[in-house]
């Protein structure tokens, strides 16, 4: 009988064994995979069973959590959805996440480490920390100055603080409200097809992730290219360009919308936006000139974070001669996001240096304490200083006594440029209309803001587009409301 007991005891603990050796290997070895299973739903649960953190924007939240009293209980919501969804994106428990609440989802949703009081307090104890809160560098003022002078067309605003790379404001209209995005079965499924069906697509980032023909906005990008080359010395000298210009190894004459640009000097080219000298420019700069030029100021990069991916602006690195000169006037392939232009308009203001712009100023968790905190750092020298002061003065005058007078701001210093875009098939389409500017207050030492506006306006008549028409006074409004805020 003491045998067979033997026997069976030596079973058990045979199997007690087996058990321990398959629940280390299951705690050990499989728990990430099965964690990261789609079909586990705890993963889920887990994720949704506290409020997510804030958002924040000039010391508010513009996001809350809302106890749907489901099994996935705390849902996202959104104070003035679409006014910020540009820059807060959608949290939901059926898509998923983007923009901002993407990039930051390890701090907002509370499993960051760094949420932790001690190092690996985390993976020690499994649990999860409250979500922390995610500091954004937008203003409420400009964001809201954006948002109603686009009034619902298509088109986006992008506003910078030159010295600091901050981004001041993001628009991208028309909009959405993420809210009705946050929950899950057929009110959300519903919403999610008719946003995704949407002509107007509201759901599309146009400030970050849409590129466009900047068209004679470029120009600036161009002059500064033939002014770092040594192909200007005087800005004020003519510059030989013919008018018409015969674009090289075709018949195609490339026409001004203006008159004088004949043999113009660049400055008055900048100010009265000649199509012929820029061409001509682009020409002499040369294909290797100009690629070097635009990748200083940030086009073909497809690595730019804000912390959310930035679509790449574009410029061919292979063209022929016509192709490069229409290239130099912000047509043929080139393209570029309203970010994209707007750091271009930074790059002049801050004495030709880019900062790394970036959207979201600091992390911190639920009490207040900094996680994590983004430091001014450099992006981009875009050229030479005495460049970026020339480019100024021409700027200046295109505003005082050119194209981008309706930017104007009384006592304060301001530059701009204009741009009207062609585009579809055989340049039928509906203009865009650009503008792009920078402005200083009256005793300051450096520029409060640079702003990049695009207008689509497809339902305008055609002969009613221009930068300066459409553009330049939702640029004016942002930079009015930079003014007025405290540095």
């Amino acid at each position: 009988m003491i045998r067979y007991i033997r026997r069976a005891a030596a079973l058990c603990l045979l199997l007690l064994v087996a058990l321990l050796v398959n629940a280390a290997r299951i705690q050990l070895f499989q728990a990430e995979a099965l964690d990261s299973n789609p079909a586990n739903r705890r993963q889920a649960i887990v994720r949704y069973e506290q409020p997510r953190g804030e958002i924040v924007v000039d010391g508010r939240p513009v996001t809350g959590s809302r106890d749907s009293a489901e099994q996935l209980r705390y849902e996202r919501t959104y104070k003035d959805g679409p006014l910020y969804a540009p820059v807060t994106g959608y949290a939901s428990q059926t898509y998923g996440t983007t923009l901002v609440e993407n990039a930051e989802d390890d701090v907002l949703s509370g499993t960051d480490p760094l949420l932790a009081p001690f190092p690996f307090w985390s993976d020690l104890s499994r649990g999860r920390r409250p979500g922390g809160d995610a500091v954004t560098t937008i203003r409420a003022p400009m964001q809201k100055a954006a948002y109603r002078g686009l009034a619902g067309r298509r088109g986006a605003v992008a506003a910078i603080e030159p010295s600091s790379g901050k981004i001041l404001a993001l628009v991208s209209s028309p909009s959405y409200d993420p809210g009705v995005l946050s929950g899950t079965g057929a009110p959300v499924a519903d919403a999610w097809a008719r946003l995704n069906a949407a002509p107007e697509q509201p759901m599309l980032n146009r400030a970050i992730r849409q590129t466009y023909p900047p068209g004679s906005s470029f120009k600036i990008v161009t002059a500064a290219a033939a002014l770092d080359a040594g192909v200007v010395t005087d800005i004020d000298a003519p510059t030989g360009a013919p008018d018409p210009y015969l674009l090289p190894g075709t018949t195609r004459v490339l026409p001004n919308e203006v008159p004088g640009c004949g043999n113009a000097s660049l400055s008055y080219a900048i100010r009265w936006s000649c199509n012929s000298v820029m061409a001509h420019l682009g020409v002499r700069v040369g294909l290797p000139g100009m690629v070097e030029a635009v990748g200083r100021f940030g086009f073909n990069d497809t690595g730019l974070r804000i912390p959310s991916g930035v679509a790449k602006s574009n410029f061919d690195t292979r063209m022929s001669d016509d192709q490069l000169a229409l290239s130099a006037i912000g047509q043929f392939d080139t393209a570029a996001t309203p970010l994209q232009m707007a750091m271009v308009a930074a790059a002049v203001a801050n004495n030709g240096e880019i900062a790394q712009p970036h959207l979201v100023e600091r992390t911190t968790t639920a009490g207040g304490l900094t996680v994590r905190r983004w430091g001014r750092r450099t992006y981009r020298q875009a050229m030479q200083p005495s460049t970026a002061g020339r480019l100024q003065r021409m700027m200046v005058e295109a505003v005082k006594d050119g194209t981008g007078a309706n930017a104007a701001i009384p006592g304060a210093r301001v530059g701009g440029k204009t741009g009207t875009a062609q585009h579809g098939l055989g340049n039928t389409g509906t203009p865009y209309a650009w503008f792009i500017a920078w402005a200083q207050a009256e005793g300051q030492a450096q520029p409060a803001v640079a702003v990049a506006v695009v207008v689509e306006d497809a339902s305008a008549n055609r002969a009613d587009i221009s930068g300066g028409g459409s553009a330049a006074p939702i640029a004016r409004e942002v930079m009015e409301e930079a003014l007025r805020l405290p540095r």
